[in-house]
C-alpha cells in the first residue's frame, strides 16, 4: 500500500471513489472521458499552495482518496487549519485499516505544515463515518451550516 499525491492520471479513479456511495452517486457524473470540470478543478487543487489530493494505491489500483487543504486565518491568534474533504475509501477494501492509514497520514502532513487543527465536516446521514472520525479522535465540536449557490 502506498498513500501519494493524486496526479491528473488517477481522476477517473477518484471521481469513482467519490461516486460510490448513495450521495455521490447523485453528486458526480461518470463517463469516459471525464467532463473538463473535474479536470479544471483538480488543476485549481494543484496550482493553490497547500491544497493536495491524496490516494491510496494497492496493486496499481487507487482504493482511497481524501482531499488535504491548509486553511491560513486570524482567529485563535493567526492558526493555521487543515480541512479533510472528499473522503472515501473503496467498498472492497473497508475494515482493513487504510482509511485510518490514510488519516494518519493526512494529520502528520497538516502537522508539519504547522497547523494546530484539522477539522472536517460530514454528511448527516453516513453514521459510519461518524463514529470512524469519533474513533480517530475528531469531536463533533460545531454544527455546519450550507448554502448552495449552484
Amino acid at each position: 500500500m502506498n498513500i501519494r499525491t493524486a496526479n491528473e492520471r488517477d481522476l477517473p479513479a477518484i471521481v469513482r471513489l467519490l461516486s460510490e456511495d448513495e450521495l455521490g452517486s447523485t453528486r458526480e457524473l461518470i463517463t469516459d472521458p471525464l467532463p473538463a470540470a473535474y479536470m479544471e478543478a483538480f488543476a485549481r487543487i494543484q496550482h493553490q499552495r497547500g491544497n493536495s489530493v491524496l490516494v491510496v494505491e494497492s496493486d496499481d489500483e487507487i482504493v482511497a482518496c481524501l482531499q488535504l487543504t491548509l486553511i491560513p486565518g486570524l482567529a485563535r491568534k493567526g492558526m493555521l487549519r487543515a480541512q479533510i474533504e472528499g473522503v472515501r475509501v473503496d467498498g472492497r477494501y473497508r475494515g482493513r485499516g487504510i482509511g485510518e492509514q490514510l488519516f494518519r497520514h493526512a494529520i502528520d502532513a497538516a502537522r508539519r505544515e504547522g497547523c494546530g487543527m484539522v477539522q472536517l465536516t460530514t454528511d448527516k446521514s453516513r453514521a459510519d463515518a461518524r463514529r470512524f472520525y469519533e474513533k480517530l479522535g475528531f469531536a463533533a465540536s460545531h454544527e455546519g451550516m450550507k448554502l448552495m449557490l449552484t
